[in-house]
């Protein structure tokens, strides 16, 4: 059987629990680094004591699933922080090289970030001078992209000429020079594809938008990948956190000689061609990339398809797109007219009806479920028969998911297969830990405690280290208050919280241990 390595992108249950979580379920050993060489958000791990780590698991690997990002830089929030130069950067870099002299027949499956320029100002996950000026260097970024690809318009040149007077040089020149840095890792990690050292690339997104610098930096890359012809081996699509579960996905296709065919079908007419929060292209065509990337592909139909992905979209896009803390009532008025909520969950109802594998993309919101539409779903009875879910984060992050689990699911679920009730567990304790995160913690927990408990506790959404005890047991509380309210058909008294922390003691992230009674 395959044995993966994998290197995480950084120390959240996202990156390192997920994928170690689908590779178990798909029966691929996989192994992560010991914790205590990972970083902790703003301090890196330690880079040396990683390569060290990565030759001695490489000598029994087949497959090395690996995030640059980690192995150059130390994490996902210190390859925005750092100040290494180019040289130093491949240096790192070059171990691939190493390895794969060493041993030719590992296949390496590595991806890297475009560093996102978000639009708020905070410094949460970015250098200091964001709390001040991120909202100036993002529009900064926008404007510079757009006057490079069409002419702004007088209120826009004024605005960019204020922002040239408002941004301090020092602060610019220092963001600009580490883009700078990361964008030569990025071609460099082109470079070694075209040499046969990383067998397939993905160059994700993080949290862009239509103009910036992530889209100037994103035509840069693709052309350069196109004129090496490596367009069928270096992908580049808005995502970030889920990547390694794409690339387990993608691993256990290859393994299992495994060629799915997905169909797609969306609550809303104008779901494909709706560009989501944070990304700067329409949800079908990022479909399509996830799909592809996972090792799968769309089906003209749902008759002959391996895997029906329900996709719960947004009927309008970008800032009028909603969030799942918003109240239904101060949606985007498309909501109401331009989803069929009742159509869509008859659908569902059709499809497993027939004993097709139907797994659920709720992207309607960003950063959690849509709590409407999931109470009509656990009305509905449809809970015990879905295969997946998922609604964390940006579209991207649920997209990845949902479709990694979909993919090893169907695998499982093929007529005439006898069904390993081990496995099948393993699945179902998955399912659940995405429903109680993304629906019960991030649409409704979340908010909640951030609105009616941090404040008496003299904390805040972004630090909750000195009352992280008190927080985590009213998370435990509540999660378990929502698994008995909204579970009642997956039979809650199975279903048990054994874990609940707040991995970068802030509201935005939860991570849990999600176990299920046999």
């Amino acid at each position: 059987m395959n044995r993966i390595v994998l290197l995480p992108l950084d120390e959240r249950p996202c990156n390192v629990d997920y994928p170690e979580q689908l590779a178990r379920l798909g029966g691929l050993p996989l192994s992560v680094p010991p914790f205590s060489m990972l970083g902790d958000k703003k301090r890196p791990a330690d880079c040396d004591q990683l390569a060290q780590w990565l030759k001695q698991e490489a000598e029994q690997a087949d497959s090395l699933i690996l995030s640059i990002d980690m192995l150059v830089y130390g994490g996902i929030v210190p390859s925005r922080l750092h100040h290494y130069s180019p040289e130093q950067c491949q240096e790192r870099i070059d171990l691939l090289r190493e390895l794969k002299l060493s041993r030719p027949n590992l296949k390496i499956y590595a991806f890297n970030l475009i560093m996102r320029t978000p639009a708020a100002s905070s410094n949460d996950e970015e250098p200091d001078y964001y709390a001040e000026y991120g909202s100036s260097i993002f529009r900064y970024s926008w404007l510079k992209d757009k006057q490079e690809r069409e002419e702004l318009d007088a209120e826009e040149q004024q605005e960019w000429e204020e922002l040239l007077r408002k941004i301090p040089e020092e602060v610019l020149t220092e963001h600009l020079h580490r883009r700078s840095v990361n964008s030569y890792v990025n071609e460099y990690s082109i470079r070694l594809a075209e040499e046969g050292i990383i067998d397939f690339l993905i160059i994700p997104l993080d949290d862009n938008a239509h103009y910036g610098f992530s889209a100037m930096e994103q035509r840069r890359l693709l052309f350069l990948t196109e004129e090496l012809g490596l367009m069928d081996r270096v992908f580049l699509y808005p995502g970030a956190d889920e990547i390694g579960c794409t690339l387990v996905a993608r691993v256990f296709c290859e393994t299992m000689d495994y060629h799915p065919e997905i169909f797609v079908r969306y609550s809303s007419t104008q779901g494909p061609f709706v560009i989501p929060r944070y990304e700067d292209r329409s949800l079908n065509e990022s479909i399509k990339s996830h799909i592809t990337a996972g090792g799968a592909f769309m089906a003209d139909s749902s008759h002959e398809a391996d895997l029906v992905l329900m996709v719960h979209s947004p009927p309008v896009g970008q800032k009028d797109a909603a969030e799942s803390s918003r109240a239904f009532r101060d949606r985007h008025r498309s909501y109401f007219s331009e989803v069929h909520f009742n159509e869509f969950i008859q659908a569902m109802r059709n499809y497993t009806s027939k004993g097709k594998t139907v797994a659920l993309a709720d992207v309607a919101n960003s950063n959690g479920s849509d709590h409407t539409f999931m109470k009509m779903v656990s009305r509905s009875g449809l809970l015990p028969k879905l295969a997946g879910y998922s609604a964390w984060n940006t579209s991207g992050n649920t997209l990845g998911t949902v479709i990694a689990h979909g993919i090893i699911e169907s695998y499982y679920r093929r007529p005439g297969l006898r069904q390993d009730e081990d496995r099948l567990h393993l699945s179902r304790e998955f399912y659940l830990l995405r429903l109680i995160e993304d629906w019960g913690y991030q649409a409704l927990v979340r908010s909640d405690i951030t609105k009616n408990v941090l404040p008496g506790l003299g904390a805040n959404y972004f630090d909750v280290a000195h009352v992280y005890d008190t927080v985590t047991a009213t998370v435990w509380q509540k999660l378990t208050e929502f698994v008995e309210t909204y579970l009642q058909d997956l039979q809650p008294e199975r279903i048990h919280l054994e874990q609940v922390e707040m991995p970068w003691k802030r509201m935005f992230e939860v991570g849990l241990k999600v176990k299920l009674d046999r």
